[in-house]
């Protein structure tokens, strides 16, 4: 007889996995208290202009790929890549702007242009950091580590001491590249998954090199278009996706998870229980007994290490901006001073921030004959109390970012081009999707918060109860989720086998 899935959540990660567990036999049932799936990978329509919600950097195509070989599909059928290059234009306070192209040759010529020793390092760095990327991903990313065997033995201690990681981002990066502009360039991208670079592990400098060798793409639609082609190939396989379903509790009984209960709809019943909601948020929230909690009880989450948050603008605008590439930073003065706000508590005055402008490469998300943008600025979380995001505060935000946008050269008129404006506060990202604290990434990933360390993809006290997200391990970041997707149905097919 088939066994029964129950997933908390539609996001990539119970979507990915849902495909994943169906190709294997599985029943699969998703439920989703939102009224759309995706979760915080979700999109926004405003016609003409659609926006992806968050996620929006595509690195790592392979593992998009992945999902599909694994259910036996060609994903040719259901998505189209579409490459990125520059895969960014970096801009700065000055008005100078750079290039980063996957094109070597060019890529060394526009590194020239600032010095031949900015070159030298540079590569360097990509070099010294793309040995550490390989030595991670073969012995870490790629492995669970549920029991203490599985990491603590010599092999994994030797690994992990190749990969270099007690230093910072930013001490790794100065150590190479000594051009001020290039550092901010780099440093920025440890921003990617929530972290500082000035505290961060420096194993996260694997976020720019992995981009810069492997490319970037972007896929026609948006983002959104994987969710799309996810939710389909679920249901040709047999799933059920119910929307407008809050879980409120999973169902333990006898130290074994067997369903979902909700207030407002009926109790649902299964043999395996997986949690796509944010970890935190799971044991806070979804699980009521200490003892089923184990050590992740409220006072063991009020100690752990959190992501910093984003504040979100989405302008659909009038006119084309040939000056900006699909993916683009802009990196202000006091650069430090401001991008350390996020972690302490404060909102930046001088911003630096990502500008997306997927309609760059894809017609689809502007029917106009204008772009859509977002600008993406990253802030505190919810857990510093002196911020509270009301429409003052959105509109001291929005007017330092918009400002600082028209300091680049040939957007000075953005302004009054915009046809349509909407925002996400980390507000928004707690009270839609169950974001602890309104992280955007859900527990940090700092040295004594990943690998083993981090929360594991199977419950330590609770049977046939799982969880796939960004606050388990591997970590955060789509790619990221995906493995964890990959790394919990190996766990789930390991323990049917038993």
């Amino acid at each position: 007889m088939k066994k029964t899935v129950l997933i908390i959540g539609s996001g990539i990660g119970g979507l990915s996995t849902a495909v994943r567990l169906l190709s294997k036999g599985y029943d699969v049932k998703i439920y989703e208290k939102e009224k759309t799936i995706g979760g915080r990978t979700n999109q926004l329509v405003h016609r003409p202009f659609t926006f992806d919600l968050t996620a929006s950097i595509l690195m790592n195509r392979d593992i998009y790929e992945e999902v599909f070989c694994d259910a036996n599909l060609d994903y040719k059928n259901y998505i189209e890549f579409i490459k990125v290059d520059p895969i960014y234009r970096s801009f700065y306070s000055d008005g100078t702007f750079y290039d980063f192209t996957r094109d070597l040759v060019s890529l060394i010529k526009n590194l020239e242009s600032i010095s031949t020793e900015a070159a030298i390092g540079y590569m360097k760095f990509l070099s010294e950091v793309y040995e550490r990327y390989t030595i991670a991903n073969d012995h870490f990313l790629q492995h669970s580590f549920e029991r203490p065997l599985d990491f603590f033995k010599i092999s994994s201690i030797v690994n992990a001491l190749k990969t270099k990681a007690f230093s910072t981002s930013h001490q790794l990066i100065s150590e190479y590249v000594k051009d001020e502009k290039l550092q901010k360039f780099l440093y920025y991208q440890s921003l990617y998954v929530g972290i500082s670079p000035y505290e961060g592990p420096s194993i996260y400098t694997l976020v720019p090199v992995v981009s810069q060798l492997y490319g970037l793409w972007h896929l026609k639609g948006g983002m959104y278009s994987y969710v799309k082609a996810l939710e389909k190939v679920i249901y040709q396989l047999g799933g059920v996706i119910e929307t407008n379903y809050a879980v409120d509790e999973i169902i333990i009984s006898g130290h074994k998870a067997v369903g979902i209960k909700s207030k407002e709809k009926a109790d649902v019943f299964g043999d395996i229980v997986i949690s796509n909601a944010d970890f935190p948020y799971t044991m806070d929230t979804l699980i009521k007994s200490d003892i089923q909690k184990g050590k992740y009880t409220a006072s063991k989450l009020d100690d752990l290490k959190y992501t910093c948050s984003t504040f979100i603008i989405y302008l659909g605008l009038r006119k084309k901006y040939p000056q900006l590439s699909v993916h683009n930073l802009y990196l202000n003065e006091d650069f430090k001073e401001n991008i350390d706000d996020a972690f302490t508590g404060h909102l930046p005055t001088n911003p630096s921030f990502y500008i997306y402008c997927p309609t760059k490469v894809d017609d689809s998300m502007a029917e106009n004959d204008g772009e859509c943008i977002s600008i993406v600025v990253r802030v505190p979380n919810l857990f510093f109390r002196n911020i509270t995001w009301n429409e003052d505060t959105v509109k001291f935000m929005r007017n330092k970012t918009i400002s600082a946008l028209k300091n680049i050269p040939g957007l000075e008129d953005i302004e009054e081009n915009i046809a349509y404006e909407n925002y996400l506060t980390p507000q928004n990202l707690k009270d839609s999707f169950n974001s602890y604290g309104g992280t955007a990434f859900g527990l940090s990933p700092t040295l004594t918060q990943t690998n083993y360390f981090r929360p594991h993809l199977k419950s330590d006290n609770v049977k046939n109860l799982y969880f796939v997200g960004s606050s388990v391990h591997p970590g955060p970041g789509v790619s990221i989720v995906l493995l964890s997707s990959k790394l919990v149905v190996q766990e789930i097919l390991k323990d049917d086998s038993l």
